[in-house]
């Protein structure tokens, strides 16, 4: 059987950072009142020179440099986003031609849970054999669609980007498990009216036309504290594994109380909860992944490991994996002559040397 390892990650955020203090000379609320309700004290923010695409790109470069793969290796690339810095080539495609190769390119169009969701379809390429290594990202750069006269709303959101590559593998390593879901006559509970092919001709026709995010707060709250814990629960139950063989939960990163209650759901202790809500808010699509690489630099899990993924979104929308962390049995096949990667007891890529006798051969991940 195969599966589909994740061999590289990687994150990109905004240099430009907007904190409680900076809000509070903006709109009428204050740091204790966000942090209160919240969790989040600083965000950041995209500048002139940022997009989706760039932080896309500098993610997915990282994501690339620990995989030990240029962008021609990639088969296919997926980016999970709401904010594409196009509608009609997608996002994806931009980020090829920022690359380099020819991988094939689309779009996940989940909200908040993209990531997951296109780490589900993504696994199902390599894991049925079509291809041998994708490139997935998480992207979203929200606080362009926001309004910083509604403090229910611009309190929230930041922009970022996270990355990770796929490689197939013959042990059970990668996504073990997922579960997705929708409950599409949500959708007016976190939307924004005045974007997409139905754009009104004037107020008369969508009184309630704004460019900017919409969101009913209790809804939501609601609505998220009840999937995220139930998402993850069937997750695990899924990939045969109990709330002990749980090495971390990854949550979206949207709000400090919901993050907590996903986590009693699980049985699980704060310390194995990953959190940098206080630092990025809700950076959409990229909240997962960007918390994953963040965790992962930290050494708190290892080859291995099982991580729970989940989140909710727009849509109104949930997602949740079981990940069992590592490269273990991951294979790459060298060419005559060059040279291939391996990794030591840490599943740190390590080089190997040439090949022997002019014969490709394969080097094992473990």
């Amino acid at each position: 059987m195969r599966y589909a390892a994740i061999t590289g990650w990687g994150m990109s955020v905004p240099e430009r950072v907007l904190t409680n203090a900076d809000l509070e000379r903006m709109v009428d609320t204050s740091d204790e009142w966000i942090v209160s309700r919240t969790g989040i004290r600083e965000r950041r923010v995209v500048g002139p020179d940022d997009s989706t695409t760039s932080l896309s790109a500098a993610a997915a470069r990282q994501a690339l440099a620990r995989a030990d793969l240029t962008p021609d290796e990639i088969d296919l690339i997926v980016v999970a986003t709401c904010t594409p810095d196009q509608f009609v080539v997608s996002e994806a495609c931009l980020v090829q031609a920022e690359l380099g190769g020819r991988a094939a390119a689309f779009d996940v169009g989940a909200a908040c849970s993209g990531f997951v969701y296109a780490l589900s379809v993504a696994s199902l390429f390599v894991q049925h054999g079509i291809h041998e290594r994708v490139l997935v990202i998480g992207a979203d750069t929200l606080t362009r669609f926001v309004d910083y006269t509604d403090r229910s709303t611009c309190i929230l959101f930041g922009d970022g980007a996270g990355a990770v590559v796929l490689e197939a593998s013959d042990e059970p390593r990668g996504l073990l498990s997922t579960v997705l879901g929708a409950d599409g006559a949500g959708n007016r509970h976190l939307y924004a009216p005045g974007w997409g092919a139905v754009v009104p001709e004037s107020a008369a026709l969508f009184p309630e036309f704004r460019p900017y995010l919409q969101m009913n707060g209790q809804e939501v709250f609601r609505f998220a504290v009840r999937a995220m814990g139930d998402a993850a629960a069937e997750a695990v139950e899924r990939a045969g594994l109990g709330f002990g063989d749980v090495e971390m939960l990854i949550p979206h990163q949207a709000n400090a109380r919901i993050i907590d209650a996903a986590a009693r759901r699980l049985d699980l202790p704060l310390e194995k909860v990953w959190s940098n809500l206080d630092r990025y808010g809700n950076t959409s699509a990229a909240s997962v992944p960007i918390a994953l690489a963040e965790a992962e630099a930290t050494g708190r899990f290892a080859e291995g490991d099982n991580l729970v993924l989940v989140a909710f979104g727009a849509g109104l929308s949930w997602a949740a994996g079981v990940v069992r962390w590592g490269i273990a049995g991951v294979k790459r096949t060298v060419p005559p002559g060059g040279v291939g990667t391996a990794v030591d007891g840490g599943g740190r890529r390590i080089a190997t040397g040439a090949a022997a006798n002019g014969r490709a051969v394969e080097v094992a991940g473990v």
